[in-house]
């Protein structure tokens, strides 16, 4: 019963060669050091007055409106709004009926008004 056989040891061996193999592992180098443009007192200094700044933990949008910076006149949008309200084919798509495509034939009202205004003025 106290006999070793042959399998035994090829068991044996095995096992021991997958131990050496498996003690190969990577070095751990650590976390990566910081890398920050600024010192630890201008951090503090930044820290200690955001912390100190009033209305600090409100909800955005809960001061009331937030400025915006303007890029168009505000006759312009308006004008292209009324434009848009008052297309023809405003609410028509390609994909209204089956099969259809959308040929917008009539002319937009605010165009044909800015028409006559011209043709009026130039007549004058």
């Amino acid at each position: 019963m106290n006999s070793i056989s042959f399998t035994q040891i090829v068991a044996v061996a095995s096992f021991a060669m997958l131990a050496a193999a498996g003690a190969k592992a990577e070095s751990y180098e650590g976390v990566q050091p910081a890398v920050s443009a600024k010192s630890r007192a201008e951090v503090n200094v930044e820290a200690a007055r955001t912390a100190s700044a009033p209305d600090q933990n409100v909800v955005r949008g809960s001061r009331g409106a937030e400025t915006m910076a303007v890029s168009t006149e505000r006759a312009r949008i308006v004008a292209e709004a009324v434009r848009a309200a008052a297309a023809p084919d405003q609410n028509v798509s390609a994909s209204s009926r089956v099969n259809s495509q959308v040929i917008s034939t009539m002319q937009n009202p605010v165009d044909a008004r800015a028409a006559a205004a011209n043709a009026k003025s130039s007549r004058l």
